[in-house]
């Protein structure tokens, strides 16, 4: 077995999470999947930011966990869910780290979405 590589977010990959006020709603279908006020920006390096809501506020009766893992050497273990619902699109559209490292442990029971990989994935300032 191979051990993993454990990276520390530094001046080159800086990490931040944040609470945000933002109102986020997933939808598939006629479905809402997640209606939120209470998710986190996490912004990582150059990448685009992402919100992680609340389990709480997901409908995780929509949502199939599946097999699908990946290693991010900054944020930990990632385990997938589709949403059966969505089709073949909605695979693997929703990630969690069940398991963060300490530096990200705030996303601890929260889910992401591929905002391509629903219907509708809106963020507004109501």
């Amino acid at each position: 077995m191979t051990d993993k590589l454990r990276l520390t977010p530094g001046p080159d990959h800086p990490i931040t999470v944040e609470p945000s006020s933002l109102h986020i709603v997933v939808r598939v279908g006629h479905h809402i999947v997640a209606d939120t006020r209470s998710s986190l920006e996490l912004r990582e390096a150059t990448y685009s930011p992402v919100y992680y809501i609340p389990r709480r506020d997901v409908d995780m009766t929509r949502l199939a966990r599946n097999e699908h893992h990946t290693y991010c050497p900054y944020k930990g273990d990632c385990s997938y869910y589709s949403i059966p619902l969505g089709g073949e699109r909605a695979v693997n559209a929703v990630w969690t780290y069940e398991t963060p490292y300490d530096a990200v442990t705030a996303i601890k029971d929260h889910l992401a979405f591929y905002p391509s990989r629903v219907d509708e994935f809106s963020v507004t300032q109501d």
